[in-house]
């Protein structure tokens, strides 16, 4: 979770709340709790590697599994095109498509060649991320400017299209929530996780609220000196807003940030193009998608069609979307894989049960709520490539 979305998010919420975009983090704090909750309670019950496919499918029937699955393929598929971009706004702003694309191709050749992201990979970037946002804290807290600055001086002529702040209304904030969804996501990856660790019912149940509310506690401090720092207004004219908080305070540290954006989000990519092949392999497999991408690769022992698909769709998402539209539309299909989520966590027994029945129904709501709070296009969008899933995986299981 402490990973690329926090330094892209603030943008698009910035555009939908203005100064109230600290109530959507909450709210979208709330609602991630609650889906946390769920989570756990369906890990302790299926300890095995899956997540809400595999819930979906127990708990409620195939299609909704099914459904689930699909709406993780979208949603990180999306998600990858988002951190690409999110390198390029940091690293090449005047070129950020050409460096997003770069970065695709790199790390899917990477993935081929073998490399994993196994635990000392994941601390190494877990401590570059830390020590990019202690910098932004760092400099950000001692400099109140933000109604006084303007971005005049600040942007190079890259940022060819300023954004600019919204009110602090109720839809915008719930647009806002909807957009900080999205630096939440990594909780989940711990309830796939069923099979790896020891005692799962116990650890998992535990792991994943304590990463949620210290994630929770340090995003908070991240937007709060962002909007003292800077104000609403910058941090929705540029895509990468917390650079724009260092270079704001003209602090000659403003590197570490880019680099810690960047690094990051190479992180993210290095983690989501295989997992997200391997749910498409494993879909395949069970005849949901079509059965070409379930081949494996004998030479290098990874599902290659699949691998080079969701390449090869990112980079097409890259050229297609903006930073925030990526984002939209993986919040779309993210808060419908965990309305489904919540959904299962509902049918569970009362000796199943870890956490009241009322947080799941909240769950739910809440992802309904975020998820039709987004932007009308990126809405539209979402649903259109869920319906269309469904319906394939309906077809392909008729005819299996």
């Amino acid at each position: 979770m402490i990973g690329a979305g926090v330094f892209a998010a603030w943008a698009p919420a910035a555009r939908a709340a203005g100064d109230g975009l600290l109530v959507g983090l909450v709210i979208a704090g709330v609602v991630a709790f609650c889906n946390a909750t769920s989570s756990a309670q369906l890990a302790a019950v299926y300890p095995e590697s899956g997540g809400t496919y595999v819930y979906g499918r127990r708990q409620l029937n195939p299609f909704w599994g099914h459904l689930a699955g699909w709406g993780f393929v979208v949603g990180k598929t999306a998600s990858c095109a988002a951190m690409a971009l999110t390198i390029g706004a940091y690293l090449m702003p005047a070129h950020s498509r050409p460096a997003a694309v770069l970065a695709v191709v790199a790390i899917t050749a990477v993935n081929l060649g073998g490399l994993t992201r196994t635990v000392s990979v994941t601390r190494l970037l877990l401590v570059v991320s830390l020590a990019a946002l202690a910098l932004i804290v760092g400099v950000g807290a001692g400099h109140d400017g933000g109604a006084a600055l303007s971005a005049d001086g600040l942007f190079d002529g890259s940022q060819a299209e300023l954004g600019q702040a919204g009110e602090p209304d109720l839809p915008g904030v719930l647009e806002a929530g909807g957009f900080l969804f999205f630096a939440f996501a990594g909780y989940a990856r711990i309830a796939t996780l069923g099979e790896e660790v020891m005692d799962p019912a116990r650890t998992i149940p535990r792991a994943i609220p304590m990463a949620l509310f210290g994630v929770l506690g340090l995003y908070a401090i991240v937007g709060a000196v962002s909007l003292q720092a800077v104000g609403a207004e910058l941090l929705a004219a540029t895509d990468a807003p917390l650079r724009v908080v260092v270079s704001a305070t003209e602090s000659p540290f403003e590197w570490v940030v880019q680099l810690g954006a960047g690094i990051a989000s190479l992180g993210v990519l290095l983690n989501l193009i295989p997992g997200v092949s391997r749910t498409t392999m494993a879909m395949a497999r069970n005849h949901e998608l079509p059965g070409w991408l379930a081949h494996v690769d004998g030479e290098r022992s990874l599902p290659l069609r699949a691998e080079l698909t969701v390449a090869a769709t990112v980079i097409a998402l890259v050229m297609l979307l903006d930073i925030r539209s990526s984002i939209a539309v993986s919040g779309v299909a993210v808060l419908t894989y965990y309305a489904i989520t919540n959904a299962a966590a509902l049918t569970l027994t009362a000796e199943q049960r870890r956490w009241p029945r009322a947080l799941a129904a909240a769950g739910l709501v809440g992802c309904i709520i975020l998820g039709f709070a987004l932007p009308p296009d990126a809405l539209i969008g979402g649903i259109v490539v869920l319906g269309l899933g469904a319906g394939a995986g309906m077809v392909a299981r008729k005819h299996a």
